[in-house]
C-alpha cells in the first residue's frame, strides 16, 4: 500500500503544477492580445493628423481635434507641426471647457518653446483659462453673481495678463488683457463690498469699515468706491467717529455728487444700523451661533 503521506504530496504537487500552467497560459493570452491590439493601432502620417485636427476645429468638433492633436504629439513630438499642434491643443482644450487642461498645455508650450514668436498667445490663453476657471459651468446656466464668489484663480489670471503686458506690450492680445485686468480689479472690489455688507449684518462694524477702507485705498478707480464710501460714512457715524464720517462724506460728495446717499438738499442720509439684542456667543461668532 502506498504511503499516504507520499500520495498526498504527489496530489498537491500535481495541483500546483496545474495552477502554474493556468497562470502561464493566462499570461501568454494577455500578451498575445496586447500584441494584437498594438498591431490594430494604425499610425497615420504626421500631416494627416494635423489636417484632420484643423478640419475638426474649423467644423467646431474640438473633441476630434484634440484627439488628433494628442496623437500628433504622441507619435511626432519633434515633427514639423509640433509647435503649431501644441498651440492648437491649447485652443481645442479651451473650447472643450477643459480649462485646467488648456492651462497645462499653455505651460507646456512655454516650457518647450521659450523663444517662440507665439509665446504671447500661450501666455494670453493661460490667463484666459484662469480668468474663466472660477466661473465654471454653473455660471453659464444659472444667474450667479460673480462678484459674490471667492476670486480664486482671478489673481493668477491677473498675474498672467500683467506678465503679458510687461513682456509683450505691443501684442495683439494686450488690449483685451488690459480690459480683463480692469474687470478683475472691479470684481475684487465688489467682493470686498459683499464682505463689508456681511459684517454689517453681523454687527461687526469695525470689520465692515476695514473692508470698505481697503476698497477706497486699493481700488480707487473701481465703481465699488461709491458703495465703499457710503459704508465708511455709515459705520463711522454709527460708531460715533465724527471726523472719519465727515472725511468719508466729503470724499463721496466730491467724487459722486449725484449719489443716492444725498437727499434733494444734498444732505447725507445716514443709514443708522439698529442694534439687536444678541448674546455674547452670537456676537463673537458673527451671528453663526447663538440666538437661533
Amino acid at each position: 500500500m502506498a504511503n499516504p503521506i507520499i500520495s498526498l504530496t504527489i496530489i498537491r504537487d500535481s495541483g500546483m503544477r496545474s495552477v502554474v500552467r493556468l497562470l502561464l497560459l493566462s499570461t501568454i493570452i494577455a500578451l498575445a492580445a496586447g500584441c494584437a491590439s498594438n498591431k490594430d493601432v494604425e499610425v497615420l502620417p504626421e500631416q494627416t493628423y494635423y489636417e484632420n485636427a484643423r478640419k475638426a476645429m474649423n467644423a467646431g468638433n474640438f473633441n476630434e481635434a484634440e484627439q488628433n492633436l494628442d496623437a500628433l504629439e504622441t507619435y511626432y513630438p519633434f515633427g514639423r507641426y509640433a509647435e503649431q499642434a501644441q498651440l492648437d491643443l491649447i485652443y481645442a482644450r479651451y473650447q472643450n471647457l477643459d480649462l485646467e487642461g488648456a492651462r497645462a498645455a499653455a505651460d507646456r508650450f512655454m516650457r518647450l518653446n521659450p523663444q517662440s514668436e507665439l509665446l504671447d498667445y500661450a501666455l494670453y490663453m493661460r490667463g484666459l483659462a484662469s480668468y474663466n476657471l472660477d466661473l465654471g459651468l454653473a455660471a453659464r446656466y444659472f444667474p450667479i453673481d460673480a462678484s459674490a464668489r471667492n476670486p480664486g484663480e482671478q489673481l493668477q489670471a491677473f498675474r498672467d495678463f500683467s506678465q503679458l503686458l510687461s513682456r509683450f506690450p505691443d501684442s495683439q492680445y494686450a488690449p483685451d488683457a488690459r480690459q480683463r485686468m480692469i474687470s478683475i480689479r472691479n470684481r475684487m472690489a465688489e467682493l470686498e463690498i459683499h464682505a463689508a455688507r456681511y459684517y454689517i449684518k453681523r454687527e461687526a462694524y469695525v470689520a465692515a469699515n476695514n473692508r470698505a477702507r481697503y476698497v477706497v485705498e486699493n481700488y480707487p478707480s473701481s465703481p465699488a468706491v461709491e458703495d465703499a464710501l457710503i459704508i465708511l460714512a455709515d459705520t463711522f457715524l454709527f460708531m460715533d467717529l465724527r471726523k472719519g464720517a465727515s472725511d468719508a462724506i466729503a470724499t463721496l460728495r466730491k467724487n459722486f455728487p449725484d449719489s443716492e446717499a444725498f437727499d434733494s438738499n444734498g444732505k447725507f442720509q445716514a443709514n443708522q444700523f439698529e442694534r439687536q439684542n444678541r448674546s455674547l456667543l452670537n456676537v463673537v461668532t458673527f451671528g453663526l451661533l447663538g440666538d437661533e
